[in-house]
């Protein structure tokens, strides 16, 4: 099996940029967490159907897909359906993602988990490497790109674990802070190097 590096980091750090430059210049295969966790409540999947059974018909829309707005509102307010959700979901997700990373074609793949820290996800990587931004630009990003009072969007980032909590855990960070930060140069660098480690692992 190829090497695995855990990308993950805070909202609106760019993980989603970063992830997308490893593919597009490097073809380096992607495990995305967010949209795994679409996949496993796609219409007629075990997923769903066991939502749709637990909560009954109006969690989906009439075209048969989860109505996520009507499921986050449920969640948002009664602790222990989002609980239920959480041990309903969380080993289905993960096993979906450790089928996608058996399949990993490229050299090293790159296992992209926002709450990486929040889930504990790290034993499902080889190396993890975290995207690190300011909190002031988060907000601000957050702010524009979601549409959110500067309220919300702090809100969120305290959801989140710390900047710290992050680096803590980093074997590789990558400063995603300026306007127009050189992503590339930085992500080429850390391609030759998982390149090197994975030969050094085979």
């Amino acid at each position: 099996m190829s090497m695995i590096v855990g990308l993950t980091g805070g909202i609106a750090s760019g993980k989603t940029t970063v992830a997308n430059l490893f593919h597009q210049h490097f073809a380096i295969d992607l495990v995305d967490a967010d949209i795994v966790a679409r996949q496993v409540v796609e219409p007629e999947s075990a997923g769903l159907n066991a939502i749709l059974e637990h909560f009954g018909s109006d969690i989906v829309t009439n075209n048969g897909e989860l109505n996520r707005p009507k499921l986050r509102e449920i969640i948002f307010h009664d602790e222990q359906q989002k609980q239920w959700i959480n041990q309903l979901l969380h080993p289905m997700i993960r096993q979906e993602m450790q089928r996608q990373l058996a399949e990993v074609t490229s050299p090293y793949g790159l296992l992209v988990v926002p709450l990486l820290v929040e889930n504990q996800l790290q034993s499902m990587a080889d190396r993890i490497l975290v995207i690190d931004v300011s909190e002031p630009i988060q907000i601000e990003r957050t702010m524009m790109r979601d549409q959110v009072s500067e309220k919300q969007a702090r809100a969120i980032l305290a959801s989140q674990a710390t900047r710290e909590q992050r680096l803590a855990i980093a074997d590789d960070v990558i400063k995603n802070d300026d306007k127009n930060q050189e992503l590339l140069p930085q992500i080429a660098e850390l391609h030759q190097k998982y390149l090197a480690l994975s030969r050094e692992n085979r």
